[in-house]
């Protein structure tokens, strides 16, 4: 019998701090639960960190990775102890860090709808500094990005998401404005993440990471450096000024 995949309760509910969930297994290349709030590292967005704590035990877990067969692993801090398998723990997040992940990641998807038409060549979300590599020859300037990505974080667009097939995605390629990672197949239906409305968003791209709810959620935002990585390769750095 294969390894079952772990349940996603982020998909859900990304605010979800914390929840209950059984041990698999546990060993020192990690703990393996039925269900999990914790995002596994993918896709530029950081794995949670955070807690696990059962009767009698708590152990520190310093990040969440992708394990095999869709499953996730929480990665224990050195010296922690385990939990025995079948135990009952709650799995809590480092909450500041993963709010402040979702905030950039929203922020990104507002960026990538600035610079349409450019393909995204690599991107990094952080808790202090994130940035998206853009396939272009010359961007727009720091200034003028940062006062339309303040203006949409202004306008409190809603933040949902909705599914399509693998086929539909096919028929809409320009869905996808990464080049170098592409959406996940297999299982026969893709996530879109929509900031704005269904029939006129600011942005719609396939997405398996966390977000706010809201645009304003994000709060100010300022792009602070672009560089040239290349002839047709172009960074641009953002971070959360408003704090």
């Amino acid at each position: 019998m294969g390894v079952m995949p772990t349940e996603l309760l982020y998909r859900d509910d990304a605010y979800a701090r914390e929840a209950s969930a059984t041990v698999l297994a546990a060993g020192p290349e990690g703990v393996l639960l039925d269900r999990t709030p914790f995002y596994a590292q993918a896709g530029g967005q950081p794995g949670d960190a955070g807690w696990l704590r059962w009767d009698g035990g708590e152990a520190a877990i310093t990040k969440a990775v992708k394990g095999e067969a869709d499953t996730v692993l929480h990665l224990p801090a050195e010296g922690a102890a385990l939990p025995p398998a079948g135990a009952t723990v709650t799995a809590a997040l480092d909450w500041t860090p993963r709010h402040r992940h979702m905030r950039m990641h929203t922020a990104l998807h507002l960026l990538c709808s600035l610079i349409p038409g450019a393909g995204v060549t690599g991107g990094q979300i952080g808790a202090e500094r994130s940035r998206l590599d853009f396939d272009l020859a010359a961007p727009p300037t720091k200034e003028w990005l940062t006062e339309r990505l303040n203006a949409l974080v202004a306008g409190d667009h809603a933040v949902g998401e909705r599914w399509i097939s693998e086929a539909e995605l096919d028929e809409n390629p320009s869905l996808v404005r990464t080049l170098s990672v592409q959406p996940p197949r297999g299982a026969g239906r893709i996530r879109l993440v929509r900031i704005g409305t269904e029939d006129a968003p600011v942005d719609l791209q396939p997405c398996g990471g966390t977000h706010v709810c809201s645009t304003a959620e994000i709060g100010r935002v300022e792009v602070t450096k672009l560089e040239n990585k290349g002839k047709q390769n172009r960074r641009v750095y953002l971070v959360l000024s408003g704090e």
